[in-house]
């Protein structure tokens, strides 16, 4: 019986690697649904290859372009936000691919998990903005989550070679990203270049940023407190600049069991993919003994100030890690945009954190309301600051 997939999110990075993984599978994989924002010509290009029965545009302007470039295209086209809602719950899928930037795909990511869907998550953003809510509807639907970012995919992985209630840490690996040796001085101005200049993985440019400031990590303590079930006082972060051991996990009995791979998605996107199997696939293969050394060290926290409050909020919870997100978003918006320098970044979200009242409720309305207040809160901090500069 073959396996009937829905990517949310086609043509980002995530999107187009599942392809490439989906494409060498074989035939007992095969594309029931794609989505994408605005990137009209990929996406004609990825419907005309895989041939879904359904494609999404979450973007209406583009609509009437994606439907001149689909020409005799005999498929369903969906646009509109709510596009991403409905394909996640389609009947004809049981594997739902998740990989929207932002909290856009959040409706459709528990919507899956209310038909009991398969979600291979990559992006943080459902288990950071409603991970008590999302795990609570998956579980109570027989829904599975399997995690895609090559972290929670390492410590799932590692995860399987014991039970839960014998973990004693899981251990989160960090680039250190382009800044890892950079001073406060230094990070406060700089530009969008620098934090663009990834030393290790290709990435979208938001979480690029985000791995420059480190609240990509901070956002992935919040991800494995609800993934996993742990307390947060049972994470841990080290900084791994070569990016081989993907994370650890250790045990009671001391024992730690690593997941190690070349910084390639498609090992990850696979073993989602075909959970609990492994068969052989595309990603790119480790060569130990051309590694020399492996090295860790302690991130510099009073730098990357993003890391302590990513652990506080994920201990907070409730409506806490939905600012913290949103919050963030704005503010990269902002530097990528040029209109803010990037030490701005991590105060606006500090500021937003402080000034929110935690709220205890998890529903999806409200989560949206705080995400709404967050955002406008985060913008109106920046503008004062940048008013301030300009005086």
């Amino acid at each position: 019986m073959s396996k009937k997939i829905a990517i949310l999110g086609s043509t980002g990075s995530i999107g187009t690697n599942s392809l490439r993984v989906i494409e060498a599978l074989g035939p007992k994989f095969e594309i029931v649904a794609l989505t994408a924002h605005s990137n009209t010509e990929m996406l004609a290009g990825q419907v005309r290859q895989f041939k879904p029965k359904y494609v999404g545009l979450t973007n209406p302007q583009k609509a009437d372009d994606l439907r001149d470039r689909l020409g005799d295209y005999d498929g369903e086209i969906l646009v509109g936000p709510a596009s991403l809602v409905e394909i996640a719950g389609l009947d004809e899928t049981d594997t739902v691919i998740t990989a929207v930037v932002g909290a856009a795909g959040l409706g459709a990511v528990l919507e899956a998990a209310k038909k009991g869907k398969t979600l291979a998550i990559a992006n943080k953003e459902p288990l950071v903005i409603a991970g008590q809510l999302l795990t609570a509807t998956a579980k109570a639907n027989g829904a599975i989550i399997l995690p895609i970012d090559s972290e929670h995919s390492a410590v799932f992985q590692a995860l399987q070679a014991g039970r839960t209630d014998e973990v004693s840490k899981i251990i989160l690996t960090a680039s250190g990203g382009p800044f890892r040796n950079a001073t406060a001085g230094q990070m406060e101005n700089a530009t969008v270049e620098e934090a663009l200049a990834h030393p290790t993985w290709e990435m979208g440019r938001k979480v690029t940023v985000d791995s420059a400031t480190m609240m990509n990590k901070a956002l992935e303590v919040i991800e494995a407190r609800w993934l996993f079930d742990v307390s947060t006082d049972k994470i841990d972060v080290l900084v791994h600049p070569e990016s081989i051991v993907h994370s650890m996990v250790e045990f009671v009995d001391g024992s730690v069991v690593a997941m190690l791979g070349q910084p390639d998605m498609c090992v990850p996107i696979q073993y989602a993919l075909t959970y609990p199997r492994r068969v052989k696939g595309i990603g790119e293969r480790l060569k130990l003994g051309r590694l020399g050394k492996l090295t860790f060290e302690k991130p510099n926290r009073s730098i990357f100030r993003a890391l302590d409050l990513g652990f506080a909020v994920a201990a907070k919870g409730n409506s806490a890690p939905v600012v913290f997100n949103a919050a963030n978003e704005v503010a990269v918006q902002e530097f990528l945009a040029g209109r803010i320098r990037f030490g701005m970044i991590v105060r606006a979200i500090e500021h937003c954190v402080n000034k929110h009242e935690v709220r205890s409720s998890v529903s999806l309305e409200e989560l949206l309301a705080v995400d709404t207040w967050a955002r406008g809160e985060a913008r109106r901090y920046l503008k004062r600051e940048v008013e301030q500069i300009v005086r």
